[in-house]
């Protein structure tokens, strides 16, 4: 396996996704709660494996890729965060960016934990990419990922559709 360095904060430890992770990230993408913006449709368990193996594999060929959030007092998976490189077929292009994501089960919201990941990966990420842009992507009605966005630096610069539905696209200034 790829060595995914594993990042600290007070509360989480974010660490590269393992197979073990299948069952726990295929009952957080199931909610309908977790999709809501991203896609509308809950994952199914073939679904979340692909996903879990590009995570482990995004690392292999870009050198970045997203971290499996995990509670430091329990272990437990509570949601994930990183970048990636999905050469999407929009307008702008956001190709040749590290694109920034994150997700949390909806009982994690509204504790600081997406903040506590984000910081964690914008200290990385100077360290070890700090002259590659970073974006996003969001959906402009979920007004909680784009205010968690705007207190990390990133500003919108433009709006488009990205299969079937309106995102917002934005950029963060360099730390």
């Amino acid at each position: 396996m790829t060595d995914i360095p594993v990042l600290e904060t007070d509360r989480l430890v974010l660490r590269g996704f393992q197979p073990d992770d299948l069952d726990a990230m295929t009952a957080m993408w199931a909610l309908p709660e977790t999709v809501r913006y991203i896609g509308g449709v809950p994952l199914t368990r073939e679904q979340s494996w692909t996903r879990l193996l590009r995570h482990i594999g995004m690392w292999a060929v870009m050198g970045f890729g997203f971290w499996a959030i995990t509670d430091k007092a329990t272990g437990h998976l509570v949601g994930e965060a990183g970048f990636h490189e999905m050469r999407r077929e929009m307008i702008p292009s956001i190709e040749n960016t590290m694109e920034a994501g994150w997700g949390l089960l909806p009982e994690m919201h509204g504790r600081g934990y997406a903040s506590e990941a984000l910081e964690a990966m914008w200290v990385w990420a100077a360290a070890n990419h700090p002259d590659m842009p970073i974006t996003c992507i969001i959906d402009p009605r979920n007004t909680a990922s784009l205010s968690l966005a705007m207190r990390h630096g990133f500003r919108s610069f433009a709006r488009s559709v990205y299969q079937d539905s309106d995102i917002i696209v934005l950029s963060r200034a360099s730390s």
